[in-house]
């Protein structure tokens, strides 16, 4: 009984704003990285292939990089004198140690695991497909939008997914350009650090848990629709 009331005062005095703002933070991201992502797969597998080579590993660079080194440029890109940073200025606007910020870092991370899924998905295309709708004098862009899209819908809602799964739980670029602001960028990966920095193990074993069970929660229906869409 007295550990039931201890772990109860421990959640009560709780700060739950990280769940929140990882939340939303990973929501906008999500939105950014498959929107670019998908743009992104198109490029390519309309690219020759002389060239394909060469704009998808600049495009997987995001996914083997450390997160700090994403940070960094980051930095230099929406830093005060950094050429978004300065352009930003120029209408008082500042992204760095904002919310916004753990957004970018959020959407570059997850920006690979998107544009990779989504390629693959339109590179199982039947091609034969493509062409009689290009027969029937339909520019590249209704394919795209009518055919490509929907039949390339597993794996973007698979990229969309594991985007969403990446960006909850980005830490080291985030840290970078958004900082540590209790209740303005802490996000459960940061919470995590800052209460293990603090010895408050307590805390830092409940994010754990949280951030393991939502992304369970985000990834496991996933594989029941990839197992059924294969049945």
């Amino acid at each position: 009984m007295n550990e039931e009331l201890t772990f109860l005062q421990e959640l009560s005095r709780m700060e739950w704003s990280p769940l929140f703002i990882s939340l939303k933070i990973s929501l906008c991201a999500t939105l950014f990285s498959f929107v670019f992502g998908t743009a992104a797969a198109w490029f390519v597998f309309h690219c020759r292939k002389k060239v394909r080579a060469v704009w998808d590993v600049l495009f997987t660079l995001p996914l083997v990089l450390p997160p700090t080194v994403v940070g960094f440029l980051l930095l230099v890109l929406l830093g005060r004198n950094g050429p978004i940073g300065e352009l930003l200025a120029r209408f008082d606007l500042r992204i760095i140690f904002t919310w916004q910020a753990a957004v970018a870092a959020g959407a570059v991370v997850a920006f690979p695991l998107v544009y990779r899924t989504v390629r693959a998905s339109l590179e199982q295309i039947d091609p034969v497909v493509l062409d009689a709708g290009r027969t029937l004098g339909l520019p590249e862009r209704t394919i795209f939008f009518r055919i490509m899209l929907p039949m390339a819908l597993p794996g973007c809602v698979a990229g969309a997914v594991l985007g969403f799964a990446r960006a909850l739980g980005e830490f080291g670029a985030t840290l970078m350009i958004a900082g540590n602001i209790p209740g303005k960028t802490q996000t459960i990966p940061i919470a995590i650090w800052s209460a293990a920095e603090s010895d408050s193990m307590f805390a830092a074993g409940i994010w754990v848990g949280i951030i393991i069970l939502t992304s369970f929660a985000v990834i496991l229906p996933l594989n029941f629709w990839g197992g059924r869409s294969h049945a």
